[in-house]
């Protein structure tokens, strides 16, 4: 008969350390979406719904997306007390909610260069983007059957969810370098101070390395006590 080992304890420290880390990036995704919302003034021009809509949908991919993922953390995740189902439609829901913020910013940058009659999609930040939008719903769609278990006909459910959880985290991390190339625009460089500019651009960096820990650390843990 094969015994499971059961894991280790970790250290008093290191799990101080992962919960400081997760409600870090809950912080940091509000703090940047509130940032950008005062600069952009969202309602003042077509332009500003695109700034405010994007970093609400990458924080949303820094709140939402940011969120939705770390609502699985064992450690800062605020439904920790529900069932594992119920975190997965409220996960869910927060990638549509991610995917409806990015493409409603989508159709106003588009809308602006088109009252203003410039070319779209003439930078990296404007593909990477448009990339990152496509990837968002490929990947809510490939979620549907880890949310209803009859669409997974022939596959094992173990297998998809680390597909979708290596696959979700190259899409946030899509989202993390979309947002520091907007950072890089004419327009956000105008409107704030270099130190600014560099706090800005450190929270997508800090929460992409917290969220890149979480997923991995939770796969390798996995594997190890399966092993």
């Amino acid at each position: 008969m094969v015994q499971i080992k059961e894991p280790e304890p970790e250290p008093r420290l290191f799990a101080f350390t992962r919960v400081a880390s997760a409600v870090l990036a809950h912080f940091l995704g509000v703090v940047l979406t509130v940032f950008v919302t005062v600069l952009a003034r969202p309602g003042t021009s077509w332009f500003s719904w695109h700034p405010f809509l994007m970093t609400l949908a990458v924080s949303w991919f820094s709140l939402f997306m940011t969120q939705a993922i770390l609502l699985f953390s064992p450690h800062g995740s605020p439904m920790k007390r529900f069932s594992h189902k119920v975190k997965g439609r409220v996960h869910w829901l927060l990638q549509c909610t991610c995917i409806l913020c990015a493409a409603l910013g989508l159709a106003a940058i588009l809308y602006n260069k088109h009252l203003q009659g410039k070319p779209h999609f003439t930078s990296w930040h404007g593909l990477l983007g448009l990339l990152t939008v496509c990837a968002v719903g490929v990947q809510a769609l490939a979620a549907l059957p880890l949310v209803y278990h009859s669409l997974a006909k022939g596959w094992s459910l173990a297998k998809l969810k680390r597909y979708h959880a290596a696959s979700g985290l190259v899409t946030y991390l899509l989202g993390g370098v979309s947002l520091l190339m907007g950072m890089t625009s004419v327009w956000f460089t105008a409107s704030v101070s270099n130190a600014a500019w560099y706090l800005a651009a450190l929270c997508p960096v800090l929460c992409g390395l917290i969220i890149m820990n979480q997923v991995t650390s939770a796969y390798v843990a996995k594997k190890r006590s399966q092993s």
